[in-house]
């Protein structure tokens, strides 16, 4: 009977909980739907256009064929290894189901304790209905973390209950005490969760902003770094590095920097950050146009990358006056500010679409009604191409002289599962001919091509300038050809069975019957071999991913010994070489000879011969590398020094070479807490070699004060003080009619002047030393000097030089004197 009045008391408390969990449920409705706004309000990497499109894929999806098409819809994976920042919004969307989820634990949990410690004015604490202001609204994210970060031990929890109630059915005896243990865990638990809760709620409240400094090398001031901005316990624990020399593997291809690579890491690494934080990374970006935009790049310790749309491209920060890109991050990481292609993205349903970019209005697509079975989700990136890249390119092969004119290269993603029931038509602009008047046009930022382009291209045009221009339609053989990109295994080819059509002067219309992820349209003059249209667009498609340079080494007019060494884009050599005269560095040698370089690309110095150089003014002997950037102006100030001061015995100064070798990405150890490590194989032709000089310094002999050699001959003595009292007297034109009077050879005269180039005093003192010896002893060399400086009209040094001769008069008094009086 015992038994059964306790198994009767067991299944009403099972009753009240289930009563509870049903209020449970319905409060967590509303609280979720709460929740996912708060995250939805920190979500700011998902344009809100791209949010309500991917919502409206995922509802008619889930009506047509269930969610798990409508994942594979949505996550659309680009090409070239790039991960699209679009495919955040996705995983933001599972963070919110697992956040859900969390709740929901936490509640039945904490229900489960209700029935004995009363949970309901928890509950309200903890998810108060008044969340208007965006104070409660950071609390409630902080809870929601803390739920989130102790799932893990209240579903241990639960385990453990459900395991102990198995094992109260089995002894009915045991029944009361089990539920009393169960509620001690829950009391214990709670007990020890809150307060850690609410001191988080404390710190979170406590959000600033803290700047963050990195020094480069060692003797360059520290510049900034990043700012970020969270609570001030978590400001103290973050750590941010600037890591440059990591860049040429974040950027990608139609990417380049414009910033500081810079990583940042938690010193704890068992600490909690309550995200999402803020992360503001100062950038510099020469242009801006429509066909670029403006992200942060995040990549992990493996590299892997994802992209992130700047809250805002303003704004001063602290004491800095430039621009920072702003983003709030749910990760910690490596971050750069990059400037690439800019994307644009649509959703395509079952009732097709008609869309006009708005990059170029010129170019659109139309998909029309029954294309797909099922919404997808598009990408576009429009990348337009210089006609001097064209020209460059004819002018350098002769098989390409069929090309006239190129249309942008298209580059579009759609979802691979999905093949077109009906073509596509894309419109283009192409124009019939090159158009001089445009050529210098700012299609693009990057004008590739360099002083020797445009000599090429002008030359190009001079030669058939004369030859009339034919108008569209005039040439029956005039011809359109698609050249698509279908993945890396097929690479580039002719399309033959798609339709290319005319529509008016400089516009084409393009049927697409297949998936391509690039494509680009030829108007040729004649009839070309299909493998010299493929050869000429992986030709064109590498010189738009290429810059021409050359490399710039300069001296310190005041330090011979402190050199500048810079890669420069050929267009802005002149610039470069000014700026250069004007921080006060200038001389020889001349720029290297210009080559084609990639963003990114590693630039590996190697001095060879007399001469090696420094970073620090300590370490010599090393080899040095720079990673070009077209917009970070990549430079190296070195101390160099020779190798041995007794070589180049033979030669006034010492010699050495700088030998460049590029190196390539393949050879290239990422390692992120050390610099790059390359693996040495110089079996490739440098591609260029600079020449270097130092002058010769003078070698000072400083004797000890007891081992100097003393004249005690007052005669010589005398005279030596003569022969530099009448050196000093003497002018620059006095020196030149002496120097003809006296008996000297040519050569003597010229190997003083080199001797001695910067003082004439001393040049004058030993032409007449050389004379004073040259002359035999018994000769008197007083009234011989004083009738040459009669003949070059100085009487009045002569009269003066015998009253000194007769008189002994020393013009200084002399240590010699002294010890010759003795």
């Amino acid at each position: 009977m015992y038994v059964c009045v306790e198994i009767v008391t067991f299944i009403d408390c099972l009753i009240k909980i289930t009563e509870h969990l049903g209020s449970t449920a319905a409060l967590l409705k509303k609280e979720e739907k709460e929740m996912c706004n708060l995250c939805g309000m920190h979500d700011e990497c998902t344009p809100q256009q791209t949010m309500s499109s991917i919502q409206d894929t995922k509802a008619a999806d889930i009506a047509a064929r269930g969610e798990r098409n409508v994942i594979e819809t949505v996550t659309v994976s680009p090409t070239n290894g790039e991960d699209s920042h679009y495919t955040n919004q996705v995983q933001l969307e599972k963070n919110k189901t697992h956040m859900s989820s969390a709740l929901v634990e936490k509640e039945n949990n904490t229900s489960l304790k209700g029935c004995v410690l009363g949970q309901e004015e928890s509950q309200n604490k903890m998810f108060p209905d008044n969340a208007e202001n965006e104070d409660d609204k950071q609390i409630e994210h902080t809870t929601v973390e803390n739920i989130n970060g102790n799932r893990k031990e209240i579903h241990g929890i639960i385990q453990t209950t459900e395991r102990e109630i198995q094992e109260t059915s089995e002894s009915p005896r045991e029944e009361m005490t089990t539920s009393s243990i169960i509620c001690d865990i829950s009391k214990k638990y709670i007990n020890s969760t809150l307060p850690n809760d609410s001191e988080n709620i404390k710190h979170k409240n406590n959000i600033m902003e803290k700047e963050y400094l990195d020094v480069l090398s060692d003797d360059t001031d520290p510049q900034v770094s990043c700012y970020i901005t969270a609570p001030s316990y978590i400001l103290q624990q973050l750590e941010c590095r600037i890591i440059n020399n990591m860049s040429s593997l974040i950027v990608g291809d139609n990417e380049e920097l414009v910033s500081n690579v810079v990583t940042i890491e938690c010193s704890d690494k068992e600490k909690r950050i309550p995200f999402p934080i803020g992360i503001a990374i100062p950038f510099t970006a020469r242009y801006r146009g429509n066909y670029r935009d403006i992200m942060v790049k995040m990549c992990d310790t493996n590299l892997q990358s994802s992209y992130l749309n700047p809250n805002s491209l303003e704004g001063m920060k602290a004491g800095y006056k430039g621009t920072c890109a702003s983003v709030k991050v749910y990760k910690l990481g490596v971050f750069s500010v990059v400037s690439c292609l800019k994307k644009e993205s649509f959703t395509v349903t079952k009732k097709g679409l008609t869309l006009k970019s708005s990059m170029d209005s010129r170019i659109s697509l139309s998909y029309p009604p029954g294309v797909f079975t099922s919404p997808v989700l598009v990408q576009l990136k429009i990348q337009p191409v210089d006609p001097a890249l064209v020209a460059h390119l004819k002018a350098q092969q002769d098989t390409f002289y069929s090309v006239q004119s190129t249309s942008p290269l298209i580059h579009i993603q759609h979802p691979s599962t999905y093949p077109f029931q009906k073509p596509v038509t894309v419109f283009l602009p192409c124009s019939p001919y090159l158009d001089k008047n445009n050529l210098y046009s700012e299609i693009d930022h990057k004008t590739r091509a360099s002083a020797t382009i445009n000599r090429i291209t002008s030359s190009y045009f001079s030669r058939t300038k004369s030859a009339s221009i034919r108008k569209p339609g005039k040439n029956a053989s005039e011809c359109l050809k698609l050249l698509g990109f279908r993945s890396q295994d097929s690479g580039w080819c002719e399309l033959y069975d798609v339709v290319v059509k005319t529509i008016q002067s400089g516009l084409i219309s393009v049927e697409l019957n297949e998936h391509l992820q690039r494509f680009i349209v030829l108007h040729l003059s004649s009839t070309m071999d299909n493998s010299h249209l493929v050869t000429f667009v992986k030709s064109l498609e590498e010189a738009m991913l290429s810059t021409t340079a050359c490399i710039v080494l300069s001296h310190q007019k005041d330090n011979p010994h402190r050199i500048a060494v810079l890669v420069v884009p050929s267009k802005d050599l002149s610039q470069a070489l000014k700026n250069l005269r004007l921080e006060g560095f200038g001389g020889p040698p001349e720029p290297s000879r210009h080559f084609q370089v990639r963003e990114g690309e590693q630039l590996l110095l190697r001095f060879t011969g007399n001469i090696f150089a420094s970073s620090n003014g300590k370490d010599y002997g090393k080899d040095y590398t720079l990673i070009f950037h077209l917009q970070r102006k990549p430079r190296l100030e070195l101390q160099i020094k020779e190798v041995d001061e007794f070589g180049n015995y033979s030669c006034p100064h010492y010699k050495g070479t700088i030998v460049v070798y590029k190196v390539p990405k393949g050879k290239i150890v990422p390692n992120l807490n050390q610099s790059l490590v390359i693996n040495e194989n110089h079996s490739q032709l440098p591609i260029c070699k600079l020449p270097l000089k130092l002058p010769k310094h003078k070698k000072l002999i400083n004797r000890p004060q007891s081992t100097q050699r003393l004249s005690k001959d007052p005669v010589e003595a005398l005279w030596d003080n003569l022969l530099h009292w009448l050196a000093e007297e003497l002018s620059e034109e006095n020196a030149e009619s002496l120097s003809s009077t006296l008996p000297l050879h040519r050569s003597t005269i010229q190997l003083i002047k080199l001797k001695n180039p910067d003082d004439l005093t001393e040049q004058i003192h030993e032409f007449l030393c050389f004379w004073k010896k040259s002359l035999p002893t018994f000769t008197d060399k007083l009234r011989l000097l004083a009738r040459h400086l009669r003949k070059i009209g100085r009487s009045d040094l002569a009269e003066e030089l015998k009253f000194k001769w007769e008189n002994k008069v020393f013009t200084e008094p002399q240590q010699w004197f002294d010890v010759a009086a003795e």
